[in-house]
């Protein structure tokens, strides 16, 4: 059996006690972090009582047959990912890797931040459809989280985007540096969509010693939100319960 299992929003002993006791019987444990930061694998070691192999990104979407998927006999295998497993698309894809293979899975759920993002005060239903900020490279700018959040503000939804993680480089985008990305694209596209002026709310550590602040976007650009990992809301049409929520947040 393959178990994925979420490890929740901030540290080892966020992992749910059903995730504990899965992943205390598995034979052989990995973990990535390449789709969301996790702080300290050690304490997660000590907790499971075992060695946790940590995958990098080619390990699983290039070999997962070396790993993952290897076919360890009878033994259980299990992925530890940070947060829920299954709102990353690599683990759909390894599911059905899986099951082609004729291995059978099984998901274990924790806290992701689609469900903390509540903690703003922000209805999770007035969502629109969530946008991934990237950092930038040589020929590669992508626009198009700038498109969703225009789709987004045409039907007053909110705006949720999550931050680039390079892992291996020790790189995590901060609300600050998203920000800065989104204020860039804005000079190219020039719709007066997203302006200094623009209400923002910047969220860090979800699950955690979390810190929410709103305000202009030129504001939350001086703000310092401190360690990672971070993400960006760009409000739709507030309801006035929202509003009242998201004042205890000046």
């Amino acid at each position: 059996m393959l178990y994925f299992i979420g490890l929740g929003l901030h540290d080892a002993k966020d992992i749910s006690v059903k995730g504990l006791e899965t992943l205390k019987k598995c034979d052989t444990v990995y973990a990535e972090f390449y789709t969301n930061y996790f702080g300290d694998l050690k304490e997660l070691e000590k907790l499971a009582g075992k060695e946790i192999i940590l995958l990098e990104r080619k390990d699983l979407e290039e070999r997962p047959d070396e790993n993952v998927l290897k076919g360890q006999g009878p033994g259980d295998v299990a992925l530890l990912v940070s947060g829920d497993p299954m709102v990353a698309t690599t683990h759909i894809d390894l599911a059905l890797r899986a099951n082609k293979k004729g291995i059978k899975w099984r998901v274990i759920h924790a806290s992701s931040v689609y469900s903390a993002v509540g903690e703003t005060g922000l209805q999770i239903y007035k969502f629109g459809k969530t946008a991934s900020l990237v950092y930038p490279s040589k020929n590669y700018f992508p626009t198009s989280p700038y498109d969703i959040l225009a789709e987004n503000q045409k039907t007053g939804l909110h705006t949720l985007f999550l931050l680039d993680i390079k892992a291996e480089e020790k790189r995590f985008m901060t609300v600050n540096e998203a920000i800065s990305l989104l204020l860039e694209i804005e000079k190219q596209k020039k719709t007066r969509l997203f302006t200094p002026e623009t209400l923002c709310i910047g969220i860090a550590r979800l699950g955690g010693d979390v810190k929410i602040k709103k305000g202009p976007a030129a504001d939350l650009l001086k703000e310092d939100f401190g360690k990672p990992p971070h993400c960006l809301v760009v409000p739709g049409k507030l309801h006035y319960i929202e509003e009242e929520a998201l004042a205890l947040f000046g």
